[in-house]
């Protein structure tokens, strides 16, 4: 037994086939393992598409000001999910919180909210947040207290009236907290969205990729001429 399986690590079609089938794998984990570990309900890995949150609102270029407080279009965020009791309130020091808009449904990129929380109201036992985009409302924005009028009047699902409360968004719609921003990384993400030609590209790139390190050598090794020896011994 221990003799086949060094045979097979000698092996190069073995080791091949092993890293090939190695890829799927670990991205398949990366993909399913990543939200166990953060705690969360959607892929902890989500990219800003709105400009709510950059001061003033939308009108932060991606590659503008990408190390201040303030969150860019492309900007790629990780989130994590905590009980909604530890998400702090304190205003302007508050949490980012990513959640979902009751009104749209679930699979629509545009469902889930990238906002900051203003303050936090209890009702039966279930805490709300009233949220804002830092740039939005424009001069009130980020570190500003915002009025009334100012912050977010988010509105009840049809199904559930309590996802909201006096324009509050339920915890229950919370998917998590940011703990995380990569600047620029997720206008590549964006790009995959409009134009379908892009990951096409990457996987050709990949195939390649494993043809030149991998296939290419065994082919030359195998069609490699032998050479016998002809030479007499004196």
């Amino acid at each position: 037994m221990a003799t086949t399986l060094k045979r097979l690590l000698r092996n190069e079609v073995f080791k091949t086939v092993v890293v090939v089938g190695l890829i799927p794998i670990l991205v398949a984990s990366f993909w399913f393992g990543l939200p166990r570990v953060l705690n969360t309900e959607m892929f902890p890995v989500f990219t800003v598409i709105s400009g709510s949150m950059c001061i003033p609102s939308g009108e932060c270029a991606p590659f503008s000001h990408a190390f201040e407080r303030t969150l860019h279009i492309g900007d790629l965020l990780v989130i994590q999910g905590v009980d909604a009791k530890y998400l702090k309130t304190d205003y302007p020091n508050s949490d980012i919180i990513v959640f979902r808009n009751p009104q749209i449904a679930v699979n629509d990129p545009h469902a889930n909210i990238v906002h900051r929380i203003i303050d936090v109201v209890e009702v039966n036992g279930t805490l709300y947040f009233h949220t804002k985009g830092d740039g939005n409302n424009y001069p009130n924005v980020w570190p500003q207290t915002p009025t009334t009028n100012n912050r977010d009047k988010w509105h009840s699902a049809a199904d559930d009236p309590n996802s909201t409360y006096d324009g509050a968004i339920s915890q229950d719609y919370v998917y998590g907290k940011v703990v995380m921003r990569i600047p620029w990384i997720g206008l590549l993400a964006m790009q995959f969205q409009k134009n379908s030609i892009i990951p096409a590209i990457i996987g050709v790139i990949i195939i390649l990729f494993i043809i030149y390190t991998f296939i290419l050598p065994l082919i030359k090794k195998k069609s490699a001429p032998t050479f016998i020896n002809t030479t007499s011994a004196i």
